[in-house]
């Protein structure tokens, strides 16, 4: 009996000394054209009021494929901080590159895993093509944030476990015609009401890709 009151006071113990777990809820999201139709690929994130403690966040990894000769995703989004590889799913070789100011980088003709992850050091947007077939085009968006999600083909997006705070939340696409307004969002334990964005997009341009010729780009 000691030992089971002992065992009891020593995870009381461990539990305070741990402090309050913080609260956490996940927002939804919805993203629509003037029209109604939904938006794919926006990028939604919240970003803490000054002055607001948070919990610090390791940024994930993520990947971004050749494949077919195109971006996939054509958009990723990363914390700050967040190693991305470029592997080369096609059996051809690319050139990847970026000029964007947040991230220069160049990943000189390969084929299969690129030697390196980049490491996306800087927030903003990384505008990415291939020296080899020039009407690839991908996006890289780098956020300061640890809260962030990216809308799919219906236009909604989920962003998981945010902590309880006041935020204000942004969306970017990297076709938006305009700004949109930031909303502002106050979490207190509640479920949250879902955010409702209206953005005008411009319709991604067709764009002419030649028979695959791999006799001409042998790895």
């Amino acid at each position: 009996m000691r030992q089971l009151v002992l065992r009891c006071t020593l995870a009381l113990a461990a539990a305070a000394l741990a402090g309050p777990l913080a609260a956490a809820s996940d927002v939804q999201v919805q993203v629509l054209a003037p029209d109604g139709g939904p938006v794919q690929d926006a990028v939604v994130f919240l970003r803490t009021l000054s002055g607001q403690k948070t919990a610090a966040h390791t940024p994930l990894a993520a990947s971004v494929e050749q494949h077919d000769r195109e971006f996939v995703p054509y958009v990723t989004v990363v914390q700050t901080g967040a190693a991305v590889r470029f592997p080369n799913q096609d059996p051809i070789r690319h050139h990847v590159y970026s000029f964007s100011q947040p991230k220069k980088f160049e990943i000189k003709l390969y084929a299969g895993d690129a030697p390196d992850p980049i490491i996306f050091d800087k927030p903003g947007v990384v505008t990415m093509g291939c020296n080899v077939h020039d009407w690839m085009l991908g996006y890289v968006f780098v956020v300061d944030t640890p809260w962030f999600a990216k809308t799919d083909a219906r236009g909604l997006a989920r962003i998981d476990a945010v902590e309880d705070g006041e935020y204000e939340a942004r969306i970017w696409h990297p076709r938006q015609r305009h700004e949109v307004s930031v909303r502002h969002l106050k979490l207190a334990g509640a479920l949250p009401e879902p955010l409702h964005f209206v953005i005008e997009v411009a319709s991604r341009k067709p764009h002419y890709k030649p028979p695959l010729d791999p006799l001409h780009y042998a790895k």
